[in-house]
């Protein structure tokens, strides 16, 4: 997979999205360092193994309703009043039911041997010690089964899953208070560029605040990878070299910003080849065209853009599904929904545009994208505003009214 490296000024073949999204989801290796961890500290972290149930889900047969239990001999014809011999709450067990008898019970409790239904308290009407009721009775009504929700060894959680909120109580309920899962990846970040300058300093003649540290150290860390360093590197080769050989050593993955293009003062893309391998460069996408892919030692590398825009999309659709593999998850599609277009687009060659969109929802059930103004690279109130984004193809023009493909950005995001 690796690709020869190309003189500094040349012009390689793109590769299409398609293709540079596959070879880079090849190219990611699973992580096979595993941890124990404790429920309480669970949350986020992604399952190493599959895990299954070590009992049934409800454990007994238990009451849906707080009501009546009751042994019924006859449904065709059961009897005008049931004795009332016992009452059980959720957490007691009770004596078994003979034809004719009733149990007052209570939500969750489990129903005694003999009980063959169990009646709602609004459908009743107690006498003394009789109850009697105003509707039917059907057999095994409000009863809940054992392992009807879950039963003994059926797979509870596939691997690959990153944990939330649900997934930590449906362990907690079948009594599992350790899982296995994959460590996180650990992420070196690297910004290049002389002009950047951090956010409260003031701004020099030609300088930019470093909006692309905030939003892809956010973006790394809510996929549960560990932010390993931060570094701001000078446009230098030397200084370059150092910083990716230093990252190289400490972590799993190394991200850059900026220096991937062919500008003097890009030196990214030679720093890698001369220090490890760069598998692909240059996409045909917008934004992100300038986007590379290779490995220095051990660590995968991933060279963003600079312009704001194109690194943060290029990030979700590209980086994203490649460290959600590595960090062993499965959900790396991306998933789009048929919508209409509000909007003209004019057809682009050999080059695939992601477009910031914003839809509303019609009465008569059509979905309908309108696209932002302004497509620029560095426009980042685009992204404030859209909900996602309209893929175009290769070649072909949209037109208002147009089926268009629509990729969610909440999605992406969470």
């Amino acid at each position: 997979m690796t690709t020869q490296p190309s003189p500094p000024n040349s012009k390689p073949q793109r590769l299409s999205f398609d293709d540079a999204r596959e070879r880079m989801l090849l190219a990611a290796r699973v992580s096979t360092q595993h941890d124990m961890c404790s429920l309480s500290q669970a949350l986020g972290r992604v399952l190493a193994v599959d895990v299954f149930s070590p009992i049934n889900v409800p454990g007994f047969n238990n009451s849906a309703m707080d009501g009546y239990a009751l042994n019924v001999a006859d449904f065709a014809q059961p009897p005008a009043q049931f004795e009332v011999v016992q009452r059980i709450m959720a957490g007691q067990v009770g004596m078994a039911l003979a034809s004719g008898h009733a149990a007052r019970i209570f939500t969750g409790a489990p129903v005694p041997s003999g009980c063959n239904a169990v009646v709602p308290q609004e459908d009743a009407t107690l006498d003394q010690a009789c109850v009697t009721f105003n509707k039917p009775i059907k057999p095994k009504q409000h009863i809940r089964n054992a392992g009807e929700d879950i039963a003994t060894g059926a797979l509870l959680i596939p691997c690959g899953t990153r944990l939330a909120p649900q997934h930590l109580a449906m362990l907690a309920s079948v009594g599992i208070a350790k899982v296995d899962v994959f460590k996180p990846l650990t992420v070196a970040l690297l910004f290049t560029g002389d002009e950047l300058t951090e956010p409260g300093e003031p701004l020099a003649p030609g300088a930019i605040y470093n909006s692309n540290r905030y939003a892809i150290t956010a973006l790394v860390e809510q996929l549960g990878c560990v932010v390993q360093s931060i570094e701001i590197v000078k446009d230098s080769s030397a200084q370059t070299i150092k910083a990716l050989e230093q990252a190289a050593q400490s972590s799993d993955v190394i991200l850059t910003c900026g220096g991937v293009s062919v500008g003097e003062a890009d030196h990214v893309r030679a720093a890698v080849q001369s220090l490890g391998q760069l598998d692909l460069w240059q996409i045909a996408m917008k934004p992100g065209k300038p986007l590379a892919y290779g490995r220095i030692g051990q660590a995968d590398f991933i060279g963003l853009p600079g312009n704001p825009v194109s690194a943060f999309l290029t990030f979700l659709l590209l980086a994203r599904p490649l460290l959600l593999k590595r960090l062993g998850r499965t959900d790396t599609q991306l998933t789009t929904t048929p919508v209409k277009a509000d909007f003209d687009w004019p057809a682009q060659q050999a080059r695939t545009e992601f477009l910031r969109v914003k839809c509303s929802h019609l009465s008569n059930g059509d979905i309908l994208a309108q696209r932002w103004p302004n497509q620029g690279a560095g426009v980042m109130s685009s992204l404030m505003w859209a909900d996602g984004l309209v893929r175009t193809r290769d070649n072909i023009a949209i037109h208002t009214g147009d089926q268009v493909d629509y990729i969610s950005l909440h999605a992406l995001l969470s």
